[in-house]
């Protein structure tokens, strides 16, 4: 895989993967080590990456090595993040992003009918799929069913629930199911999950993109369970 961008090769270099090799229109201030770096102008880095987003530079990796899903929730309040059908992987990217900024255990995709992680969505995410873990699963609804029978309440966002997102627990293991870009969740999905719940939406508009709704959510979720854990502090 060709990762491209300052960003994206920067944490590539700091992540999981074996940097195999990488073009450079310039110095930069990279830790190369044992590295082979070849100079290379704008017209090159375009050819090597199939883009003009390059920044400068861009690195040859090894493909991407997904995560166990199951192992996602291990942890006793861990959060992970469900997408049902994303396909634009500038989407999957951002919700990468802000996921891992969040403290998210992960993003579980499916296999199929989805997009993957490839290039774009690394550039998307500024390098973030280089650590937050990525797992793809043959069948959303039924991993969701595994969850909850590993003791996971799942709460799925819809713009028509009756629910709002700040009205559930959110304690202990937790996945937010958000939807494609233009269908939402789909019926299955959405009946393997505990609860719908929605973000108020007190303007016109009468939905977000699906990123911008991840990034509300999973930090109105960080918000409330911080409150949560500074209300279970004795007082001193």
């Amino acid at each position: 895989m060709i990762v491209y961008g300052r960003n994206p090769v920067r944490e590539a270099l700091r992540g999981r993967r074996r940097v195999l090799r990488a073009w450079a229109a310039a110095e930069l201030d990279f830790d190369w080590s044992g590295i082979d770096v070849e100079r290379a102008d704008a017209g090159r880095l375009d050819e090597i990456c199939g883009s003009p987003e390059h920044q400068g530079v861009c690195a040859e990796l090894e493909p991407y090595p997904y995560a166990d899903a199951d192992r996602l929730l291990a942890g006793d309040d861990a959060l992970a993040v469900c997408l049902d059908r994303v396909q634009d992987p500038h989407n999957l990217g951002a919700v990468c992003r802000v996921a891992e900024a969040a403290g998210a255990a992960g993003v579980v995709i499916p296999e199929r009918r989805a997009v993957e992680v490839t290039p774009a969505v690394c550039k998307a995410s500024a390098g973030a799929v280089e650590h937050l873990p990525v797992a793809r699963v043959r069948n959303v609804a039924d991993w969701l069913a595994g969850a909850k029978q590993a003791g996971a309440w799942v709460y799925g966002a819809a713009a028509d629930a009756r629910v709002a997102y700040y009205e559930p627990d959110w304690s202990g293991r937790a996945v937010l199911v958000l939807g494609s870009e233009g269908e939402g969740i789909r019926p299955r999905v959405a009946a393997a999950c505990d609860e719908l719940v929605r973000l108020p939406m007190d303007g016109r508009v009468a939905s977000l993109n699906v990123s911008t709704a991840a990034a509300a959510l999973l930090y109105g979720v960080r918000l409330l369970r911080a409150g949560r854990d500074l209300a279970s502090r004795p007082n001193p």
